[in-house]
């Protein structure tokens, strides 16, 4: 069983441009739009020139259940354009720090403004070493979850988090 264990935070400044060794443009739709009811999202991707397909579990935290397949990137598209409703665009930047590699997510369009920085973890309690410009942590709140902001981009929101600096005494 695949499992996914991934940690979303926010970010208190741009300082983490300047380390930034890839940057990717996704665009991704979801053909389960609304998960309410539903155990997992099944999310359609097009990440540079690949395409894929992604299944994962419907549940907040950091480990969950995800199956991600190769799927031909015309056939990808395809399916962004007529099974998909809303599609969310950003760029991803990798950018190594410690032991880790820091994927920040840069949205566009309806989600302009959102800057995710996420980790992969091996384990839910792995110690990673935090960089400068890392903030609070939003692992747990759904609004930040691409599957959520398909439905309610964050250009609607009325309450947005301010991204306070990382304090030890919060973990």
């Amino acid at each position: 069983m695949a499992l996914e264990i991934e940690r979303k935070f926010l970010l208190i400044d741009e300082a983490w441009r300047d380390a930034v060794t890839q940057s990717t443009l996704f665009r991704q739709g979801y053909l389960t739009p609304s998960v309410q009811d539903a155990k997992a999202s099944v999310r359609v991707r097009v990440e540079g020139q690949r395409g894929f397909l992604n299944i994962k579990s419907v549940r907040l935290g950091a480990e969950r259940h995800e199956y991600e397949y190769s799927i031909p990137l015309a056939e990808a598209n395809e399916m962004l354009d007529t099974l998909c409703g809303s599609i969310i665009e950003k760029t991803r930047h990798l950018v190594p720090f410690g032991a880790h590699r820091w994927e920040i997510d840069e949205f566009h369009g309806d989600n302009a403004g959102l800057i995710v920085a996420e980790i992969e973890l091996s384990a839910v309690d792995e110690a990673f070493a935090r960089p400068s410009w890392l903030g609070g942590e939003v692992t747990e709140d759904a609004r930040y979850y691409n599957v959520a902001l398909v439905n309610k981009p964050y250009n609607t929101w009325e309450f947005k988090l301010a991204a306070p600096e990382w304090d030890e005494r919060d973990y």
